[in-house]
C-alpha cells in the first residue's frame, strides 16, 4: 500500500483484554485484530489511548500470559512503517520497556498534543484528570511510584498476576455499570477538565478513553471533547479523514458511523 492511501488517524481505547474470561477475552482481541487489519490500508497513524489490557505488569523475567494475536498485528503494522501510540491506562500502568521495544510503538504515559491537518488535537486516557475523584489520584500516585513497583516485583508473578485480576475483578463488580451513565455536562469530570485547558489553549479535538461511554460533545464553536468508549460492549473507535473525525462502531466486517443517542 503506497503511503499517499494512508492518509487517516485512528483512535480506540479500553479493550480491557483479560476479561471477563479467556473465551470472550480471545472473542474480542480476534475482533480487534481483524479491526485493525481493515484500517491498515488507509492507516496513516494508530492511537491505542489507554486500559488495552485489563492488567498488566513486566517483570523482569516475565509478563501476563496471552494476547498474541493483537502483540504480533501491532509489531505488524510498526514493521510496516505505520506509527502506532500505545498510551498507559488506569488498569495497564505497569507497561514498562519490553513491549515497546519488542513491538515497536511509541509509548506514552501521559496525554499528548498533536497537530493533524492544522487541527490541534490532546489525546490522553482521561484518568486522574479534570476536579474530584482524590482518592484514585492518590492510588494512581502509589501505583507510578518505583518502590511501589519494585515492592510488586517481588511477589512472585504466579501470586502477583492473580491479586491484580482479582482486585480488578473486584473493583469492577463494585462499580457495576456506572460508566454507561451519562452524568450531565456539569458533573462529567472530563468535560470540566476541556472547558479548563481551553482558556488557556485553544484545541480542535480532546479525545480521551477511560469513560467507556461514547461522547461526542461540543465545548465551543471550535472544540470538541470526544469519548472513544470501549470494546466490551460498543466497540467504537474514532476515524480523522484529515478534514472530519467520525466516531464510528466495528460490525465484525465494516466500520459504520456511531450515531450517539439522544
Amino acid at each position: 500500500m503506497s503511503e499517499s492511501q494512508r492518509t487517516k488517524i485512528y483512535f480506540a481505547s479500553d479493550f480491557h483484554l483479560g476479561v471477563p474470561s479467556y473465551e470472550k477475552s480471545l472473542e474480542r482481541e480476534k475482533a480487534i485484530v481483524a479491526w485493525l487489519n481493515h484500517i491498515e490500508p488507509t492507516a496513516k497513524e494508530i492511537f491505542l489511548v489507554g486500559d488495552i489490557f485489563d492488567f498488566w505488569f513486566e517483570y523482569k523475567q516475565a509478563i501476563p500470559k496471552g494476547f498474541v494475536r493483537l502483540q504480533g498485528k501491532i509489531a505488524a503494522l510498526t514493521d510496516a512503517g505505520i506509527p502506532v501510540h500505545v498510551f498507559t491506562g488506569n488498569h495497564d500502568m505497569w507497561i514498562f520497556d519490553y513491549l515497546p521495544k519488542e513491538l515497536g510503538f511509541q509509548l506514552h504515559h501521559k496525554p499528548v498534543e498533536r497537530e493533524f491537518n492544522g487541527k490541534k488535537f490532546f489525546i490522553g486516557h482521561g484518568d486522574g484528570l479534570g476536579p474530584g475523584d482524590r482518592g484514585y489520584k492518590f492510588l494512581k500516585k502509589v501505583f507510578e511510584n518505583k518502590f511501589s513497583q519494585w515492592c510488586f516485583a517481588r511477589l512472585h508473578p504466579n501470586f502477583g498476576i492473580w491479586l491484580a485480576n482479582y482486585s480488578s475483578k473486584t473493583s469492577r463488580a463494585s462499580t457495576g455499570n456506572e460508566d454507561e451513565k451519562f452524568l450531565g455536562k456539569e458533573n462529567e469530570w472530563l468535560y470540566i477538565f476541556c472547558q479548563e485547558m481551553l482558556e488557556k489553549e485553544h484545541f480542535d479535538y480532546f479525545i480521551f478513553g477511560h469513560r467507556h461511554l461514547p461522547l461526542n460533545i461540543e465545548l465551543n464553536e471550535k472544540s470538541r471533547y470526544i469519548n472513544l468508549g470501549d470494546w466490551l460492549q460498543y466497540f467504537t473507535y474514532l476515524e480523522f479523514n484529515g478534514t472530519e473525525t467520525i466516531l464510528k462502531k466495528w460490525d465484525g466486517k465494516v466500520g459504520q458511523e456511531y450515531i450517539l443517542p439522544n
